[in-house]
């Protein structure tokens, strides 16, 4: 069974992107996103994938790129597309991890699986027209927490899967 893992950087007003791009720099997450999600699959939605491709020019290299859409004509090269939840976790099947990497539909569809969360919160309230599923972070555990200069990293567990230390 897939191990399901949301990551994704928020803002203190929930917000992911803005005009389909990352509304902030912050190298230090990019390199931590880049470090975990290496030799997994990543599972996102198509715009994310289009951000991806306007920025890099391919799909995220080590890793196994999921593209959810429902455009029945949508493919591309160097990734698996599927139309559902089932079919994504379905084509996972050698992963044993998936990081679920945005946007905010594919986030409100996948928190419900999820293990774990690995979140950067952005400490500033920024402009944008993408957000982070309302949830209550009061039902999540945190077992780590770093904070940086405007920002922290802070991983969570649902309280069905914590059993302390």
């Amino acid at each position: 069974m897939t191990d399901v893992r949301i990551i994704a950087a928020i803002s203190e007003n929930n917000v992911i992107g803005n005009n389909n791009e990352i509304p902030w720099h912050i190298p230090e997450d990019l390199k931590r996103f880049k470090q975990l999600t290496m030799g997994n699959s990543v599972i996102m939605g198509r715009k994310t994938y289009e951000s991806i491709i306007s920025r890099l020019g391919h799909p995220l290299k080590g890793r196994k790129n999921i593209v959810l859409s429902r455009n029945n004509d949508f493919k591309d090269e160097g990734i698996i597309v599927a139309r559902t939840i089932d079919e994504a976790l379905d084509k996972n099947k050698d992963n044993e991890i998936a990081y679920v990497i945005g946007g905010e539909s594919i986030y409100n569809d996948f928190i419900p699986f999820a293990s774990l969360m690995e979140i950067t919160r952005v400490h500033k309230k920024v402009e944008g027209d993408a957000f982070f599923p309302e949830i209550n972070w009061g039902e999540w555990v945190e077992t780590f927490r770093e904070d940086k200069k405007g920002y922290s990293f802070i991983t969570y567990k649902p309280p069905r899967l914590y059993f302390g230390d």
